[in-house]
């Protein structure tokens, strides 16, 4: 089968998917009710699939779409503040071909690099449940698996850094003498054929506006990407 038609049986699947009642009910709840700033907009309203360069070699790893960004959008990452921070860094950097991501279709390419999150619905209060994450996992085990150019992968936050470490350990094998634990800006190597994992706040605007995390951090953690690609 084509890379191209086995992508799209994947993102069908994560589009498709049902399996958590409460986030089923939220997102299309929030769907229907809109926020006041969106109510002219037709809300996407479902799981939120992968988005960007299928020939990656880095994958970014987020936490889960946001009410009215990505379940408004349908697109990873975009129309939120989390968004207006990361996408001028992937610009700076050379992985995006414009500084902005507001909606579907505003043509916004991304090279050499792919977006994801550990759930693809949106949960209340940007807090998924242990069952919630579960059921989401394997979609992003399968991504790992079509990126077949894989050469790391960029954790934004603790929890997409913990479950992306997990299920590397899962998919090769991976035995610690000691686990890795995140801290901002932490690269950790595995060895030949195993992608690396480099850990990064995420861009939430509890982070930023607080300076947790500035953008001269962030573009430091792109910088580091592109240097150690390949």
């Amino acid at each position: 089968m084509a890379a191209n038609a086995t992508w799209e049986i994947h993102d069908r699947k994560v589009i498709a998917c049902r399996a958590c009642p409460r986030l089923v009910a939220w997102r299309e709840q929030v769907a229907r009710e809109k926020r006041r700033a969106y109510r002219d907009w037709e809300y996407w309203g479902k799981p939120v699939p992968g988005f960007g360069d299928r020939q990656a070699r880095v994958l970014v790893v987020g936490l889960a779409p946001g009410a009215h960004g990505s379940n408004r959008t349908g697109r990873m990452f975009t129309g939120d503040a989390s968004g207006d921070f990361l996408y001028p860094a992937l610009y700076e950097a050379g992985f995006a071909n414009q500084g902005s991501a507001m909606e579907r279709g505003d043509g916004l390419e991304l090279y050499g690099l792919y977006i994801s999150a550990v759930c693809r619905c949106a949960p209340p209060e940007n807090k998924p449940a242990r069952d919630e994450i579960h059921n989401c996992l394997p979609f992003l085990l399968e991504e790992m698996d079509l990126l077949e150019n894989l050469q790391g992968i960029v954790a934004l936050g603790s929890l997409a850094f913990n479950e992306s470490l997990n299920l590397m350990k899962e998919k090769y094998n991976l035995v610690f003498s000691e686990k890795p634990v995140f801290a901002h800006g932490g690269f950790s190597q595995f060895g030949s054929n195993v992608p690396w994992l480099l850990a990064s706040y995420h861009p939430s605007r509890q982070n930023t506006q607080t300076g947790r995390l500035t953008r001269v951090m962030f573009a430091e953690v792109w910088r580091e990407v592109r240097d150690s690609i390949r």
